[in-house]
């Protein structure tokens, strides 16, 4: 398996796994992509977006298949070591993004709220949501 930053030939097919997995969002095309390749089949997807007073991870999806391998955790780590600054998430699965090194956001970025009123949040609910924080060393 090899994780590298996406490129231009790699985005199609990373937002078409996002789409396939309830991830994909409007403008994800734009932002920063990180992929996991096995094969030369694109097998795994996260996002590093950035928004008005944050960066955010977002989209963090593995194919059915190939979970329970470490891929996520190992896509967390490669889009951290290149992240320029400290990185939030909103996540209904805190668990896994502690053993990540995220801890819960002491304070919540205005970007979320505001977040949670748009179609992607639609069907969630709400008091799962957890605003997480890694901090860069």
């Amino acid at each position: 398996m090899r994780i590298r930053k996406a490129i231009p030939q790699d985005i199609p097919q990373a937002v078409r796994l996002a789409g396939s997995l309830g991830l994909d969002y409007a403008g994800m095309a734009a932002d920063e992509l990180w992929v996991a390749k096995e094969g030369g089949r694109l097998v795994g997807v996260v996002a590093l977006k950035k928004q008005p007073d944050c960066l955010e991870l977002c989209a963090l999806g593995v194919a059915p298949e190939r979970r329970g391998r470490g891929i996520a955790r190992a896509l967390v780590e490669a889009l951290m070591a290149a992240a320029p600054g400290d990185v939030h998430l909103a996540t209904i699965i805190p668990d896994f993004f502690e053993k990540c090194g995220f801890k819960k956001a002491g304070i919540i970025p205005a970007t979320f709220p505001e977040k949670r009123k748009t179609v992607w949040c639609e069907g969630c609910d709400q008091r799962l949501c957890s605003v997480m924080l890694r901090k860069v060393s």
